[in-house]
This record gives C-alpha cells, structure tokens and sequence, in this order.
C-alpha cells in the first residue's frame, strides 16, 4: 500500500479515529534525533519543491500568505 492509498483511506476514518492516529504518529516522532528530523525535513523541502515544478502546487507570494494568516487569526 502507497502513502498516498494510506492516507486516502485514513481520511475515510471517523474523527475520533483519525485523532488517535494523528496522536500515536507525532507520539512515534518524539523519539527521532536531531539528524533524523533534518533528513525528513529535507525529505519534504524537495517533495514540495517538486509538486511547486510539476505545477501540482500553487504558491502565493510572501506578503500575501502572511496577510492570510493575520487575517485568520482575527476571524474567530
């Protein structure tokens, strides 16, 4: 099963399920060391970086996504 057939089908989950997923796999990360977070995050800067090229990814410029995220946090 692909990552993304996994996370298709988690998302088919009841919330309370899903929470409990979410809770056992940031619980699994705790434990990871610093050098293993940095290749994971490496990991994902190019899987963006690749959706960005292949144009499955829109970005938005700096100034706008900071105005975004001002504005959701006054709306309550």
């Amino acid at each position: 099963m692909t990552v993304d057939e996994i996370m298709r089908e988690a998302l088919t989950l009841d919330v309370e399920t899903r929470a409990s997923i979410a809770h056992e796999l940031l619980s699994s990360l705790e434990s990871l060391s610093e050098s293993e977070v940095e290749v994971l995050w490496i990991a994902e800067a190019k899987r963006r970086s690749a959706d960005v090229k292949a144009g499955r990814a829109q970005t938005f410029p700096a100034h706008e996504s900071l105005a975004r995220a001002r504005a959701s946090r006054q709306t309550p």
